[in-house]
């Protein structure tokens, strides 16, 4: 059977480097998913994570319980498992969309000043799934020390 299992957590700033966290949890998320048929976003701004995550139903709840434990997130918020039919991200194993100006319209509508993920419900998220499924994947940059900016050490 395949699900969808959703949930925003916000980020634990006592882990390490925001980068840092978004590129270990991105790599583990598409080796993992790739190996798992497993397929789903990651929405990051304002300290919460969104993350989403389709298929097979045993794999999706057991990795689920693996990132309640993971450290880099507290505050987790499940919304309603749904079984499903479709699978919309089904071109990622794991897509990343940077904040952006949709994403902070969307939720201006709803009433919030900032992404506030812990707001969405049944009746919204659907509709929050597919402004995250029409927006371009972001590509993480890779953090580069001083010598490789053009930085002169001198200064």
């Amino acid at each position: 059977m395949l699900i969808r299992l959703c949930y925003a957590s916000s980020r634990n700033q006592l882990t390490s480097d925001l980068l840092e966290d978004l590129n270990n949890i991105l790599n583990t998320a598409r080796e993992f998913n790739s190996n798992n048929q497993i397929f789903g976003v990651l929405y990051y701004a304002n300290n919460y994570f969104f993350q989403c995550l389709e298929g097979d139903k045993a794999i999706v709840q057991t990795l689920f319980q693996q990132i309640k434990n993971d450290l880099r997130h507290h505050d987790i918020v499940e919304f309603k498992i749904m079984q499903i039919d479709k699978i919309y991200f089904k071109n990622w194993s794991m897509k990343y969309v940077q904040k952006c100006s949709k994403i902070d319209t969307f939720f201006n509508q709803m009433g919030y000043e900032l992404f506030t993920p812990t707001a969405l419900n049944e009746d919204n998220l659907d509709i929050f799934l597919k402004e995250l499924l029409s927006e371009k994947q972001t590509r993480m940059r890779k953090k580069v020390g001083l010598n490789q900016r053009g930085v002169s050490t001198f200064l």
